[in-house]
């Protein structure tokens, strides 16, 4: 405690000598309280020194005396873990070997050769080339099988997803040679392919329901997802005048909170509170509209559901608070906590959580995590169970946690997500049982592969555009029955009975599949948009301006 003695004593002597020549404008409580904190600031310093040098005592006599080897590096990674998941579900550490795959999604690119791929059968396919990119350069086509990699052969090895990326994504101007087997070609073709940067595009759709309806699809929130809004924006409004905007959410886990802020600075007019963050170390931080807004007045409709989580939840809160639009789906993710980066020394990362962001109108909306940890992680099930799911009447919500819209001063709950105007559940009939086995078991994906790769050329001479497709290509019987050949050989029952009652619903998830294949990845929502209730719900409030105003009290 000597250290701490002195410094009072110090304290204790500059007050003496200062408090006449200070005392009119110095209140002396305030110099007091000045004197506490800065006591209290070097006894917690000497605390936390304190621990550090305890655990750096253990880990050398760890090293020097245990029984058996210790791999100390691994020990430490292994007590920064645990600590950071004492605090939170959100703050954790990453190594130097995640961060650069992890920063990826985010940074909105990698540096690769530009394909999307799929292993059918232990065999790596080439899916898709991106537009532009190193693959498409060089003559690298959609159904080529990828048989070596610089010389070594990857088939038949039991190649994962994580070993593809390993072997083809690397440093911008590397080569890597590909020798690929194509339909049609008596011989192996090699490739020689220089990698370089492949954009990752947040922005899955945007395209036009009739002649005034918008429709935009966002599956993160990276640094590219303004731009990429705005510009999809500006060519939707060369093709029509649009007064309507669906903004689907679902899924989305998130993302950067300044693509949140742009995002719902869009729909803002000027000097209007988007979210603001404050915690113990973080003073408030206000985030407010600018007048740069692209669609402030049109009808706006946002699609929301226990998928879409932080960076969603800003703006579908921002948007519900101010009684721009209406949200539509099922209750959110409910993160309501702001994370920070800070380096360590050996290029790893941890990502602590600062401080809570809060809508608007004041709701933190993170769901409770600290009585039970396992109730966080389990959450879709606890809803699932609970009959949330599919009955709004269901949804948890806490007369302390509720507060009022901004301008019509309609309810709304925080404290573990943003619930929706419109509830729309998810369908639990036996029927859509089997359907959904059938996705979970991923059956549709590799049959519609396998489909293509037979058909490709002649479906494209056939259906060169999708209006075409979508006009003249019937999934006929045949191909269901085949879908549901392949489902039992995965262990998925047969059920002639589902699939009569729900035809309609799997021959069009099995063309939207084909199409987005041969097209472009908008081509799967223009066709499965008929299926989607919230979409229709939407559509239907759009026809209706009168109930459109009644859920937002208008």
């Amino acid at each position: 405690m000597r250290a701490p003695l002195l410094i009072t004593h110090c304290l204790k002597s500059l007050y003496a000598s200062q408090v006449k020549k200070y005392y009119s404008s110095f209140p002396i409580g305030v110099l007091f309280t000045l004197l506490a904190l800065s006591l209290s600031y070097v006894v917690k310093a000497q605390d936390i020194q304190g621990q550090a040098i305890k655990f750096g005592r253990v880990l050398r006599l760890v090293e020097a005396f245990y029984v058996d080897t210790a791999n100390v590096n691994k020990i430490t990674e292994n007590a920064i873990v645990d600590l950071l998941a004492r605090l939170d579900p959100h703050s954790v550490y990453i190594t130097k070997d995640e961060v650069e795959e992890m920063n990826q999604p985010l940074e909105g690119n990698f540096e690769g050769i530009g394909i999307s791929f799929s292993v059918i059968q232990d065999t790596l396919a080439v899916m898709t080339t991106i537009p532009g990119g190193p693959s498409e350069k060089v003559g690298l086509k959609a159904g080529d099988r990828i048989i070596k990699v610089d010389g070594k052969k990857i088939t038949n090895i039991g190649l994962k997803t994580p070993d593809v990326f390993k072997l083809l994504r690397g440093n911008k101007g590397t080569v890597v040679n590909l020798t690929i087997l194509r339909k049609g070609e008596s011989t192996l073709l090699e490739f020689a392919i220089v990698r370089d940067k492949i954009p990752i595009y947040s922005l899955d759709a945007a395209f036009l329901i009739g002649k005034e309806t918008a429709f935009v699809k966002l599956n993160r929130f990276s640094a590219t997802t303004i731009d990429e809004y705005q510009a999809a924006m500006k060519k939707l409004e060369k093709e029509s005048r649009i007064k309507n905007l669906i903004l689907d959410l679902r899924g989305n886990g998130g993302g950067y909170l300044g693509a949140a802020y742009e995002l719902a600075n869009q729909f803002l007019e000027a000097n209007k509170l988007i979210v603001y963050t404050e915690g113990i170390h973080s003073p408030r931080k206000d985030y407010l509209s600018s007048s740069n807004g692209d669609f402030l007045k049109g009808n706006l409709v946002v699609l929301i559901d226990e998928g879409s989580a932080s960076a969603s939840e800003i703006v579908s809160g921002a948007i519900q608070d101010w009684d721009r639009g209406v949200l539509i789906g099922r209750r959110s993710f409910g993160k309501g906590l702001v994370q920070q980066q800070f380096d360590l020394n050996d290029g790893s990362i941890i990502r602590l959580t600062t401080a809570h962001y809060y809508t608007p109108a004041g709701r933190n909306i993170q769901k409770p995590y600290k009585d039970n940890p396992d109730n966080y992680r389990n959450d879709y099930l606890k809803r699932y169970e609970s009959g949330e799911l599919f009955n709004k009447d269901s949804i948890p919500s806490t007369d302390s946690l509720m507060t009022k819209t901004l301008v019509t001063k309609r309810k709304v709950f925080g404290g573990g997500g943003i619930v929706p105007d419109i509830f729309v559940p998810l369908d639990t009939s036996i029927h859509y049982a089997y359907f959904n086995s059938l996705i979970r078991k991923n059956i549709f994906f590799p049959y519609v592969v396998n489909y293509i790769d037979q058909n490709r050329k002649e479906m494209l001479t056939k259906y060169p555009d999708l209006q075409r497709f979508k006009s003249n290509f019937v999934v006929t019987t045949l191909m269901l029955d085949e879908l549901m050949t392949l489902g039992e050989k995965s262990g998925v029952k047969r059920n002639d009975t589902s699939v009569k009652v729900l035809k309609d619903l799997i021959q069009r998830q099995i063309a939207a599949l084909i199409a987005r294949d041969l097209y472009d990845p908008a081509s799967y929502f223009m066709i499965m948009m008929e299926d989607d209730l919230e979409i229709q719900k939407a559509l239907e409030l759009f026809a209706d301006p009168k109930t459109f105003s009644r859920y937002l009290n208008r």
